[in-house]
């Protein structure tokens, strides 16, 4: 489509949020920003006066979700959807369980609350408790709450591959899990109309699959119909209600709101049957992104629904993992002699339809984890799948089980090439390294023959590096290891860093910990004034590094140290008397001397982050020299001390005639100057100096074709 034709055809981003809008552009972030909108008008339309609420605390792959929802403030507000970062996951989600409770005593403003959570993994663990209680005292006739789990199955972002699915399980929370954009409007919004007929919360799993894909989705928000099942309510519904007991909560919930979600499941159709009629021999299940794997996987090895059909094979996609329509499931397993579940990490839909076909004593065969023959393991727990995987292990199935067409071994064949060790590329693996001009470049030095523990946040990052820093805690447990460590070990004193971020999400609570226990630490608050691994968000309450110098002293830290940098002209009149202020070049000293003092130091340590620092220029919000610094390759001598001095990833290798030396990446200098500190005579400042650019070269694309569209 040429740019013309976006023109004519009245493209436009708002597009995005704007509901008479059918066919619209969005990410799976986006989309639930849109879902909180089609939600608010599909009440409207049902007259009903909804207000939605949305709370979580960001994280990967769901770090965007309050920037997003704040860019929509304006549409969201006159949609009645408020959004409200929390200050972490636990006390946000307990804010969805108030929403709930709004129009209980006869003070609502508004009929009922549609409530969206969101948070990755580790979030999810932590929120347990929450989950727990307020899914057993349930959600509101016409409010009801969705929980967007953000999973890192490959901990591509995260310090453990983490899945939630089995957490939501363990508080009777129905699971839903999208296969893509569209699904997450789709199953977002049966997941409100379900937690208002089952009184429960509904988890609504999101990957990096299908948050960070970008799709051409339907956003009709009238298009999804939802038929309540006939199911026996006991009195007095399923909802939340004031005067509760736990033992009716639980009995209500073992006795019925579990077989309400599996009946409302059944009546909308969640699974369904995709490829193959009732007397196929072979069926393979399949979930989300392992959904979408499966169906690649298949097309690797040649086979369409008509081949399907032909060999004997049934596809069978669920929507709901848990719990598993029993009923539609053993409707689609009908006649079956092998069931293959394709699933990754934790089984969660295998163990289920093993439970529903145990006593049938119809020898149908379930292969999933391990084959049940061989014992082999087919589709593992750990890491993750992808479609080469799966075509192999299913290739395998379709042979032994007298299906390998041509088509199949050629697939496996085809595999087998790639897969040669011989015939693979070589790929340098490099680990990720902070930024040019990172503060932690700087903060996270300690001194010789100390030690720190690393922390949730960029500078988790330094363990990789000659810091003398290892081991780390979840998010908020920060230095509390130590107070376990300590009476156990020859070291008197350890260093703990611990962003703002943490700081305010739990970590001060740690703090108070070691304060308790009397153990002798240093914390370095590293306040960066950015929660850069998410997008650079501030923090909540927009949260000073002053503000902290007095909750530390009021907590009862003694010794309370302030390092800055001077470049970034930090008020020091805004900080409390008795904090000793030092400039960074001084943070060694100041290291020496709380290594010798006996119980809990503080050092807060105040330089704004690289990359924030860089966007904010760009917007004319923050200070940016008028100098540059450069390298002269004719006197350097490439003895690299600039780099040991820096940390910096700007500083790169010069190849010259006369061997190795050092340059420095323009592009990517954040004006840090912490390089400038290396005993070197080849540095060269230049004050107005703009960096030439290299003339771009245009690439002709030729004609490109018009993609044919679907009827």
């Amino acid at each position: 489509m040429s740019r013309q034709d976006v023109i004519r055809q009245g493209v436009a981003l708002s597009d995005r949020y704007d509901l008479s809008k059918g066919t619209v552009l969005l990410n799976g972030t986006q989309a639930l920003v849109r879902l909180m909108l089609m939600q608010a008008a599909r009440d409207r339309a049902a007259g009903l006066n909804t207000a939605g609420y949305c709370t979580g605390y960001r994280g990967s792959p769901l770090g965007a979700v309050d920037q997003t929802m704040m860019k929509a403030a304006k549409v969201l507000e006159a949609a009645q959807v408020r959004f409200e970062p929390g200050l972490n996951e636990d006390l946000a989600a307990t804010a969805i369980w108030g929403s709930q409770q709004a129009e209980l005593r006869g003070e609502g403003r508004h009929d009922g609350v549609f409530g969206l959570w969101y948070g990755k993994g580790p979030g999810v663990d932590r929120t347990g408790d929450v989950m727990r209680h307020a899914n057993m005292a349930g959600s509101s006739r016409f409010g009801g709450v969705i929980m967007a789990m953000g999973d890192d199955h490959t901990g591509e972002s995260s310090t453990v591959l983490h899945q939630s699915d089995w957490a939501m399980v363990d508080a009777y929370m129905p699971v839903v899990s999208p296969a893509g954009v569209q699904e997450v409007l789709d199953y977002g919004l049966y997941a409100w109309a379900l937690s208002r007929f089952s009184g429960l919360w509904v988890g609504l799993k999101t990957m990096k699959d299908t948050v960070e894909a970008t799709a051409v989705v339907d956003g009709n928000p009238h298009r999804l119909q939802f038929v309540l099942p006939d199911f026996t309510l006991p009195p007095g519904g399923l909802n939340i209600r004031l005067g509760d007991t736990p033992v009716a909560q639980e009995a209500r919930m073992i006795d019925h709101k579990r077989f309400a979600a599996e009946a409302f499941s059944h009546a909308n159709k969640m699974d369904k049957r995709i490829w193959g009629r009732p007397g196929a021999k072979i069926g393979f299940v399949a979930a989300g992104k392992n959904w979408l794997d499966l169906t690649h996987a298949l097309s690797l090895l040649g086979i369409d629904a008509a081949e399907a059909e032909r060999l004997g094979l049934s596809t069978y996609k669920v929507g709901q993992t848990f719990p598993l329509d029993m009923k539609g499931f053993h409707d689609w397993a009908e006649g079956l002699e092998v069931i293959v579940v394709v699933e990754e990490k934790r089984k969660l839909i295998e163990v289920q339809v093993k439970e529903a076909i145990f006593d049938d004593r119809r020898g149908r065969r379930v292969l999933g984890w391990h084959h049940d023959r061989t014992k082999e393991e087919l589709f593992p727990t750990r890491y993750a799948l992808d479609p080469v995987l799966i075509a192999e292990k299913i290739g395998g199935i379709l042979i032994e089980e007298g299906r390998g067409i041509d088509s199949v071994k050629a697939g496996l064949a085809r595999i087998s090439e790639v897969r040669r060790a011989d015939n693979a590329r070589d790929l340098a693996a490099r680990l990720p390294y902070f930024c040019s001009g990172c503060p932690h470049n700087s903060s996270t030095k300690v001194p010789e023959g100390s030690r720190a523990y690393a922390g949730i946040g960029c500078h988790y990052m330094v363990q990789w590096m000659d810091r003398s820093t290892t081991g780390f805690t979840h998010m908020g447990g920060e230095g509390a290891n130590w107070i376990g460590e300590a009476p156990f070990s020859t070291r008197g004193h350890v260093f703990q860093n611990l962003g703002d971020g943490t700081y305010n999400h739990s970590g001060v609570q740690a703090i108070r910990a070691a304060l308790a226990a009397g153990t002798n630490i240093t914390y370095k608050i590293l306040y960066n004034d950015a929660v850069a691994m998410t997008g650079g968000q501030h923090n909540e309450g927009d949260l000073k590094p002053d503000r902290i110098a007095r909750e530390l002293l009021a907590m009862g830290v003694k010794t309370v140290a302030l390092v800055h940098d001077p470049k970034e002209g930090l008020d020091l009149a805004r900080f409390p008397s008795g904090i000793r202020t030092h400039t960074r070049d001084e943070l060694m000293q100041v290291q020496e001397r709380l290594a010798g003092e006996k119980g809990v130091s503080a050092i807060i340590y105040v330089q704004t982050c690289a990359a924030e620092k860089r966007r904010r220029r760009k917007k004319g919000a923050f200070a940016d020299p008028d100098r540059r610094v450069f390298i002269n390759t004719d006197v350097c001598e490439g003895c690299g001390d600039c780099g040991k001095q820096s940390n910096c990833v700007s500083i790169v290798p010069v190849e010259t005639e006369l061997g190795r030396k050092r340059g420095i990446d323009q592009s990517s200098c954040n004006k840090d100057f912490s390089c400038l500190n290396g005993f070197c005579p080849s540095f060269v400042t230049l004050e107005g100096a703009k960096p030439r650019k290299a003339p771009g070269k245009a690439v002709e694309f030729g004609n490109l074709p018009q993609p044919v569209l679907p009827a």
